[in-house]
């Protein structure tokens, strides 16, 4: 069976309404079809990995505009056993500490990418 990895480098992907990011859920969704699948957050996405944030949506007046629960997403990821890894360097680069992710996300170096691309069959770049 092909092994995927799914890097993942632009943050807020399709997620103005109340929806996953698109690359996030589509991962999701090939594991959930018995794909083995890993997710690499780099660049802006990195922020999804965020322990305490509320993207949830703005407010216009009075009206609501929902966005997605990235928190319960990632969440949801790592408790279906996607191997879920971030980019230390650009962590370090906004300023986000290791107490700051959500448990089970696992930290590699800029130097590690090539090695993790190596262990799979195809790559997704989004």
């Amino acid at each position: 069976m092909a092994r995927y990895l799914s890097i993942v480098e632009t943050a807020g992907r399709a997620s103005i309404e109340e929806q996953d990011d698109t690359a996030l859920w589509f991962s999701h969704a090939m594991k959930n079809g018995g794909a083995d699948v890993s997710i690499l957050l780099r660049g802006d996405a990195v922020n999804y990995a965020l322990l305490n944030q509320d993207a949830k949506g703005l407010r216009f007046g009075a009206r609501a505009v929902k966005g997605p629960d990235l928190v319960r997403d990632i969440k949801a990821i790592i408790a279906t056993k996607i191997p879920l890894y971030a980019v230390a360097g650009d962590l370090a680069d906004r300023g986000i500490q290791s107490s700051q992710l959500v448990p089970g996300i696992e930290q590699i170096q800029r130097s590690g990418i090539a090695r993790l691309i190596e262990g799979h069959d195809r790559i997704l770049s989004w």
